[in-house]
Protein backbone atom coordinates (compact mmCIF):
# COMPACT_ATOMS: atom_id res chain seq x y z
CA UNK A 1 0.00 0.00 0.00
CA UNK A 2 1.37 3.43 -0.75
CA UNK A 3 1.83 6.22 1.58
CA UNK A 4 0.13 9.71 0.61
CA UNK A 5 3.60 11.07 -0.22
CA UNK A 6 3.88 8.37 -2.62
CA UNK A 7 0.12 8.79 -3.85
CA UNK A 8 0.55 12.60 -4.01
CA UNK A 9 3.86 12.86 -6.16
CA UNK A 10 2.38 9.92 -8.60
CA UNK A 11 -0.81 12.26 -9.23
CA UNK A 12 1.34 15.28 -9.68
CA UNK A 13 3.13 13.14 -12.16
CA UNK A 14 0.36 12.06 -13.78
CA UNK A 15 -1.44 15.96 -14.00
CA UNK A 16 1.66 17.19 -15.92
CA UNK A 17 1.79 14.65 -18.26
CA UNK A 18 -2.17 15.98 -18.78
CA UNK A 19 -0.87 19.21 -19.55
CA UNK A 20 -2.46 20.99 -16.33
CA UNK A 21 -0.80 23.78 -15.01
CA UNK A 22 -1.71 23.38 -11.50
CA UNK A 23 -0.51 19.66 -11.30
CA UNK A 24 0.91 19.76 -7.72
CA UNK A 25 -1.82 21.60 -6.16
CA UNK A 26 -4.58 19.79 -7.72
CA UNK A 27 -2.76 16.64 -6.31
CA UNK A 28 -2.58 18.03 -2.69
CA UNK A 29 -6.31 19.29 -3.20
CA UNK A 30 -7.67 16.14 -3.76
CA UNK A 31 -5.51 14.48 -1.27
CA UNK A 32 -7.07 16.96 1.48
CA UNK A 33 -10.46 15.86 -0.07
CA UNK A 34 -10.24 12.03 0.36
CA UNK A 35 -8.27 12.29 3.26
CA UNK A 36 -11.01 14.95 4.83
CA UNK A 37 -7.65 16.47 6.50
CA UNK A 38 -3.99 17.42 5.50
CA UNK A 39 -2.56 13.69 5.17
CA UNK A 40 0.36 12.78 6.97
CA UNK A 41 2.80 11.86 3.65
CA UNK A 42 4.64 9.04 5.87
CA UNK A 43 0.70 7.25 6.62
CA UNK A 44 -0.60 4.93 4.26
CA UNK A 45 -3.79 4.81 2.23
CA UNK A 46 -6.99 2.79 3.37
CA UNK A 47 -8.14 0.84 0.20
CA UNK A 48 -11.46 2.88 0.46
CA UNK A 49 -8.85 5.73 -0.22
CA UNK A 50 -6.77 4.49 -2.46
CA UNK A 51 -10.03 4.08 -4.69
CA UNK A 52 -11.56 7.11 -4.42
CA UNK A 53 -8.03 8.92 -4.44
CA UNK A 54 -7.92 6.76 -8.32
CA UNK A 55 -10.89 7.96 -9.41
CA UNK A 56 -10.33 11.69 -8.95
CA UNK A 57 -7.11 11.37 -10.16
CA UNK A 58 -9.01 9.81 -13.45
CA UNK A 59 -11.48 13.02 -13.71
CA UNK A 60 -9.07 15.38 -13.25
CA UNK A 61 -7.01 13.95 -16.15
CA UNK A 62 -9.15 14.56 -18.20
CA UNK A 63 -9.37 18.14 -17.69
CA UNK A 64 -13.02 18.05 -15.00
CA UNK A 65 -12.47 21.28 -12.64
CA UNK A 66 -11.11 20.02 -9.27
CA UNK A 67 -14.20 21.64 -7.65
CA UNK A 68 -16.40 19.43 -9.45
CA UNK A 69 -14.69 16.67 -8.44
CA UNK A 70 -14.81 17.99 -4.84
CA UNK A 71 -18.44 18.92 -4.78
CA UNK A 72 -16.70 22.20 -2.97
CA UNK A 73 -15.13 25.39 -3.55
CA UNK A 74 -13.48 28.54 -1.31
CA UNK A 75 -13.78 31.68 -1.98
CA UNK A 76 -12.66 34.37 0.79
CA UNK A 77 -13.91 32.53 3.96
CA UNK A 78 -16.58 30.56 3.11
CA UNK A 79 -16.75 27.43 1.56
CA UNK A 80 -19.43 26.97 -1.07
CA UNK A 81 -20.87 23.96 -2.46
CA UNK A 82 -19.90 23.72 -6.19
CA UNK A 83 -21.90 22.24 -9.33
CA UNK A 84 -21.60 21.37 -12.67
CA UNK A 85 -23.28 23.93 -14.76
CA UNK A 86 -22.84 26.96 -12.26
CA UNK A 87 -20.01 29.27 -13.03
CA UNK A 88 -16.38 28.18 -10.15
CA UNK A 89 -15.27 31.49 -8.34
CA UNK A 90 -11.79 32.31 -8.91
CA UNK A 91 -9.37 34.42 -7.04
CA UNK A 92 -9.25 37.90 -8.84
CA UNK A 93 -13.37 37.91 -7.80
CA UNK A 94 -11.90 38.10 -3.97
CA UNK A 95 -10.51 41.46 -5.01
CA UNK A 96 -13.43 42.79 -6.68
CA UNK A 97 -15.16 41.69 -3.44
CA UNK A 98 -12.92 43.40 -1.32
CA UNK A 99 -13.30 46.37 -2.83
CA UNK A 100 -16.49 46.46 -2.45
CA UNK A 101 -15.91 45.50 0.78
CA UNK A 102 -13.73 48.96 1.56
CA UNK A 103 -16.59 51.11 -0.42
CA UNK A 104 -19.04 49.69 2.42
CA UNK A 105 -16.23 51.20 5.12
CA UNK A 106 -16.33 54.80 4.19
CA UNK A 107 -20.13 54.56 4.12
CA UNK A 108 -21.74 56.14 7.34
CA UNK A 109 -25.21 54.73 6.40
CA UNK A 110 -26.14 52.37 9.49
CA UNK A 111 -27.50 49.58 7.12
CA UNK A 112 -26.40 50.29 3.31
CA UNK A 113 -28.03 48.54 0.26
CA UNK A 114 -25.58 46.25 -1.73
CA UNK A 115 -26.84 44.45 -4.71
CA UNK A 116 -24.89 41.81 -6.56
CA UNK A 117 -25.90 41.30 -10.14
CA UNK A 118 -25.39 37.94 -11.84
CA UNK A 119 -25.02 36.24 -8.31
CA UNK A 120 -23.53 33.07 -10.06
CA UNK A 121 -23.29 30.67 -6.49
CA UNK A 122 -24.16 33.34 -4.35
CA UNK A 123 -20.01 33.47 -3.78
CA UNK A 124 -19.49 37.73 -3.53
CA UNK A 125 -23.17 38.84 -1.90
CA UNK A 126 -22.70 35.94 0.65
CA UNK A 127 -19.39 37.30 1.62
CA UNK A 128 -20.45 40.81 1.73
CA UNK A 129 -23.48 39.83 3.55
CA UNK A 130 -21.32 38.07 6.26
CA UNK A 131 -18.07 39.84 6.66
CA UNK A 132 -20.42 43.57 6.80
CA UNK A 133 -23.37 42.42 8.97
CA UNK A 134 -24.94 45.92 8.56
CA UNK A 135 -25.12 45.73 5.18
CA UNK A 136 -28.87 44.67 3.93
CA UNK A 137 -27.87 42.56 0.66
CA UNK A 138 -29.58 41.57 -2.59
CA UNK A 139 -28.20 39.50 -5.00
CA UNK A 140 -30.12 38.50 -8.77
CA UNK A 141 -29.32 35.57 -10.89
CA UNK A 142 -31.57 34.65 -14.36
CA UNK A 143 -30.01 31.18 -14.51
CA UNK A 144 -32.16 27.92 -12.41
CA UNK A 145 -29.31 26.02 -11.62
CA UNK A 146 -27.23 29.12 -10.30
CA UNK A 147 -29.98 30.49 -8.43
CA UNK A 148 -30.45 27.09 -6.72
CA UNK A 149 -27.10 27.04 -5.80
CA UNK A 150 -26.89 30.26 -4.66
CA UNK A 151 -29.88 29.63 -2.24
CA UNK A 152 -28.13 26.34 -1.01
CA UNK A 153 -25.00 27.98 -0.20
CA UNK A 154 -26.98 31.29 1.50
CA UNK A 155 -28.34 29.15 3.74
CA UNK A 156 -24.75 27.34 4.89
CA UNK A 157 -24.47 30.55 5.44
CA UNK A 158 -27.28 32.23 7.71
CA UNK A 159 -29.69 33.13 4.84
CA UNK A 160 -28.54 36.41 5.00
CA UNK A 161 -28.92 37.65 1.53
CA UNK A 162 -32.45 38.20 -0.49
CA UNK A 163 -32.11 36.15 -3.55
CA UNK A 164 -34.16 37.07 -6.63
CA UNK A 165 -34.37 34.90 -9.63
CA UNK A 166 -34.69 37.10 -12.54
CA UNK A 167 -33.04 39.24 -15.20
CA UNK A 168 -30.01 41.40 -13.81
CA UNK A 169 -31.04 44.23 -16.32
CA UNK A 170 -34.34 44.27 -15.05
CA UNK A 171 -34.54 43.00 -11.74
CA UNK A 172 -35.53 44.67 -8.37
CA UNK A 173 -37.36 47.92 -9.59
CA UNK A 174 -38.46 48.48 -5.75
CA UNK A 175 -34.62 49.59 -5.07
CA UNK A 176 -34.89 52.03 -8.05
CA UNK A 177 -32.52 55.11 -6.49
CA UNK A 178 -32.13 52.93 -3.18
CA UNK A 179 -28.97 51.44 -3.86
CA UNK A 180 -25.80 52.21 -1.96
CA UNK A 181 -23.08 49.89 -3.76
CA UNK A 182 -23.92 47.61 -6.88
CA UNK A 183 -21.31 45.05 -7.56
CA UNK A 184 -21.24 42.11 -9.94
CA UNK A 185 -18.56 39.49 -12.12
CA UNK A 186 -21.02 39.17 -15.11
CA UNK A 187 -20.56 37.99 -18.37
CA UNK A 188 -17.15 39.34 -20.84
CA UNK A 189 -15.69 37.28 -22.55
CA UNK A 190 -15.92 37.66 -25.82
CA UNK A 191 -16.82 35.16 -28.26
CA UNK A 192 -13.24 35.30 -30.22
CA UNK A 193 -11.21 33.78 -27.13
CA UNK A 194 -9.83 30.76 -26.53
CA UNK A 195 -10.63 28.91 -23.05
CA UNK A 196 -8.80 26.47 -21.53
CA UNK A 197 -10.42 23.41 -20.31
CA UNK A 198 -11.23 24.15 -17.23
CA UNK A 199 -12.98 27.18 -18.13
CA UNK A 200 -15.27 25.41 -20.55
CA UNK A 201 -16.53 23.10 -18.10
CA UNK A 202 -18.39 26.89 -17.15
CA UNK A 203 -21.76 27.37 -19.11
CA UNK A 204 -21.43 29.42 -21.55
CA UNK A 205 -24.07 31.60 -20.40
CA UNK A 206 -21.82 32.76 -17.51
CA UNK A 207 -18.73 33.50 -19.17
CA UNK A 208 -19.83 35.52 -22.82
CA UNK A 209 -20.89 38.99 -22.65
CA UNK A 210 -22.22 39.15 -26.46
CA UNK A 211 -20.83 41.47 -29.06
CA UNK A 212 -16.88 41.59 -30.96
CA UNK A 213 -15.54 42.80 -27.22
CA UNK A 214 -17.43 40.48 -24.90
CA UNK A 215 -19.33 43.80 -23.05
CA UNK A 216 -22.79 44.21 -24.90
CA UNK A 217 -24.31 42.79 -21.13
CA UNK A 218 -21.70 44.40 -18.95
CA UNK A 219 -22.64 48.05 -20.84
CA UNK A 220 -26.46 47.07 -20.23
CA UNK A 221 -25.71 46.43 -16.34
CA UNK A 222 -24.11 49.64 -16.24
CA UNK A 223 -27.09 51.35 -17.25
CA UNK A 224 -29.19 49.48 -15.00
CA UNK A 225 -26.98 50.23 -11.98
CA UNK A 226 -27.13 53.42 -12.73
CA UNK A 227 -31.01 53.65 -11.96
CA UNK A 228 -30.43 51.48 -9.08
CA UNK A 229 -28.04 53.20 -6.89
CA UNK A 230 -28.54 56.79 -5.26
CA UNK A 231 -26.24 59.85 -6.00
CA UNK A 232 -23.14 59.31 -5.23
CA UNK A 233 -23.31 55.10 -5.16
CA UNK A 234 -20.71 53.51 -6.30
CA UNK A 235 -20.50 50.65 -9.09
CA UNK A 236 -18.03 47.75 -8.72
CA UNK A 237 -17.78 45.84 -11.88
CA UNK A 238 -15.39 42.58 -12.66
CA UNK A 239 -13.93 42.71 -16.34
CA UNK A 240 -11.40 41.21 -18.75
CA UNK A 241 -7.66 42.96 -18.13
CA UNK A 242 -8.12 44.15 -21.64
CA UNK A 243 -11.40 46.05 -20.97
CA UNK A 244 -11.25 48.63 -18.32
CA UNK A 245 -10.85 51.90 -20.58
CA UNK A 246 -13.69 50.90 -23.07
CA UNK A 247 -15.82 50.78 -19.50
CA UNK A 248 -14.94 53.42 -18.15
CA UNK A 249 -15.38 55.69 -20.77
CA UNK A 250 -18.82 53.90 -21.10
CA UNK A 251 -19.80 54.58 -17.17
CA UNK A 252 -18.76 58.56 -18.15
CA UNK A 253 -20.78 58.69 -20.78
CA UNK A 254 -23.49 57.36 -18.77
CA UNK A 255 -23.75 59.48 -15.38
CA UNK A 256 -21.22 58.63 -13.40
CA UNK A 257 -17.93 59.79 -12.05
CA UNK A 258 -14.59 59.53 -11.06
CA UNK A 259 -14.60 56.18 -13.22
CA UNK A 260 -10.92 54.30 -12.66
CA UNK A 261 -9.83 50.56 -12.56
CA UNK A 262 -8.33 48.07 -10.27
CA UNK A 263 -5.68 45.87 -10.36
CA UNK A 264 -5.50 42.44 -9.56
CA UNK A 265 -2.51 40.66 -7.40
CA UNK A 266 -0.43 40.76 -10.76
CA UNK A 267 -1.34 44.24 -11.44
CA UNK A 268 -3.46 43.49 -14.41
CA UNK A 269 -6.75 45.77 -14.78
CA UNK A 270 -9.21 43.64 -13.11
CA UNK A 271 -12.53 45.85 -12.05
CA UNK A 272 -14.57 48.91 -12.84
CA UNK A 273 -15.22 51.64 -9.95
CA UNK A 274 -17.37 54.35 -10.79
CA UNK A 275 -19.94 56.76 -8.89
CA UNK A 276 -22.96 57.59 -9.64
CA UNK A 277 -23.09 61.58 -9.90
CA UNK A 278 -24.19 63.15 -7.11
CA UNK A 279 -27.02 65.93 -6.29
Amino acid sequence: MATWGEAVARATQRFTEAGLPSADVDARLLAEWVNTRRPELAALLTEGQVSQFEDAIVRRERHEPVQHIMGLMWFRYLELVSRPGVFIVRPETEMVTQAGIDTLAKISEPHPVVVDLCTGSGAIAISIATEVSRARVWAVEQDSNAYQLARVNNARYGSHVELVEGDARSALPELVGRVDVVITNPPYVPYSVELPADVLADPAVALYGGGDDGLDIPRQLVTRAYDLLKPSGVLIMEHSDEQGPALVDFAHRHGFVNGHTGCDLAGRDRWLYAEKEGM
